[in-house]
């Protein structure tokens, strides 16, 4: 309660708002948020989750989990991805991540990482579509300096293509902290 409080504090402070609707009541979901263009969206982003009291988990790279710094991004709801290894299959054990846990919400960026990208990594649509939960679109507007979490879910469908352009324009224009290297 306490440290909710003071990341609303410090998030005013630095003049962010959150606005939408954070699904609270939803027990499982992904959470694609975008545009990622700087290393600043993470800790706007710890301190949105710890805020707005979402309980939310994301994933980053393996060696950001290194001692010791490791049982700190641990604690605030990271999971390690090894990205380099091919033999490991993270959207199937992410799968079955949310098939076990009774509740699972999951931020990942669509991007996959801070560069500019000309089209999305598809993991994060191929967990949602397999573990049969809706995908809640999140916007990280750093002009206006606001996190906007959109009320109305997007259900993957059978339309991998017509489903990614979506996403895709839905993120298109939306200034990140380094505009260029966004959805354009």
């Amino acid at each position: 309660m306490m440290l909710s409080t003071i990341s609303a504090w410090i998030l005013r402070l630095w003049g962010w708002k959150i606005t939408g609707k954070y699904p609270h009541e939803v027990a499982k979901l992904v959470i694609a948020v975008g545009p990622h263009t700087s290393n600043w969206d993470f800790p706007v982003g710890v301190l949105v989750n710890s805020a707005g009291r979402c309980h939310a988990n994301y994933v980053g790279k393996h060696t950001l989990f290194r001692w010791p710094l490791g049982i700190f991004f641990r604690w605030l709801g990271g999971i390690p991805v090894d990205r380099s290894k091919k033999h490991g299959n993270f959207v199937a054990a992410t799968v079955e991540a949310f098939n076990r846990e009774p509740r699972l919400h999951l931020v990942i960026s669509p991007e996959g990482t801070r560069k500019k990208v000309d089209k999305f990594k598809t993991g994060f649509y191929h967990i949602a579509r397999l573990a049969e939960v809706p995908i809640v679109l999140c916007v990280f507007d750093w002009p206006k300096k606001e996190v906007f979490f959109d009320p109305i879910f997007f259900y993957p469908t059978d339309n991998e293509e017509k489903d990614m352009e979506y996403l895709w324009n839905y993120f298109k224009g939306i200034p990140g902290k380094n505009p260029e290297q966004g959805v354009l």
